[in-house]
């Protein structure tokens, strides 16, 4: 059973359920984290990341990639993209999962909470400024840095130094923390298709209690814009034969 597949579908669903989950917590009513703030938010999607990370290696995919946009970037490197759509399918397919698990996790809160715009923002990304281009670039250079220091993480410079393989998960969670903190503040760094497509999926297809529009005008953005990302920090890393 144990498959690079369900290995990025169970990754990928720990991601979503801790890291939709955090967002839940800080912005449902009756939460006893309501209104914590993008400290908390940030800290909450880094740990989502590690454990995401360690659960996808443990159910059979050792690369543990989470995001379409790595899996993007690793066929780019090799020249192979036969994982990519299946890695695609499986990611979203997780991160569908992860989020109804929040629904069901907060299913009071729902009801409770009267603004649409904060349930939709436990399940999808939105921009502090609606603005197409600039909103696309965020995604473009939070995605880009991303992949870019993971490779440089496990750049074989770096591991000569010190066990980074080791201490993967914990420092690519870091990382995330990192741009959540510095270039989050934009578009709420999707930096993942699969990590804002499945859950909007999910936001449209559940009763959820109040809810309003999916705002699929948006959605092409943290879709497109991370896959943009992760191809050119792909090809740079190609380049530089990390």
């Amino acid at each position: 059973m144990f498959n690079p597949w369900f290995g990025e579908f169970m990754g990928t669903l720990v991601l979503i359920l801790l890291g939709d989950g955090v967002v839940a917590g800080v912005l449902l009513k009756k939460s006893k984290a309501e209104n914590s703030g993008w400290m908390v938010i940030t800290t909450g999607w880094a740990f989502a990341v590690m454990c995401g990370v360690f659960t996808a290696i443990a159910c059979g995919s050792p690369e543990a990639h989470i995001n379409p946009a790595v899996t993007l970037a690793v066929s780019l490197k090799s020249g192979n993209f036969s994982r990519f759509l299946p890695f695609f399918l499986a990611q979203t397919s997780g991160a569908m999962v992860g989020a109804a698990l929040v629904w069901i996790h907060y299913l009071p809160h729902w009801r409770e909470t009267p603004e649409p715009e904060k349930k939709l923002a436990v399940f999808s990304t939105a921009p502090a400024i609606r603005n197409t281009g600039a909103n696309l670039i965020s995604e473009v250079i939070g995605t880009f840095v991303l992949v870019f220091v993971v490779g440089a993480i496990f750049s074989r410079g770096v591991t000569a130094l010190a066990p980074a393989g080791n201490l993967g998960p914990y420092l690519v969670g870091s990382l995330v923390w990192g741009i959540g903190l510095s270039l989050g503040g934009t578009t709420g760094y999707a930096i993942n298709p699969a990590r804002d497509l499945g859950p909007r999926l999910a936001h449209a297809i559940l009763p959820i209690a109040g809810k309003g529009s999916s705002d699929w005008r948006y959605s092409y953005i943290p879709v497109v814009g991370p896959l943009l990302g992760g191809a050119l920090a792909g090809l740079l890393v190609k380049w530089l034969a990390f």
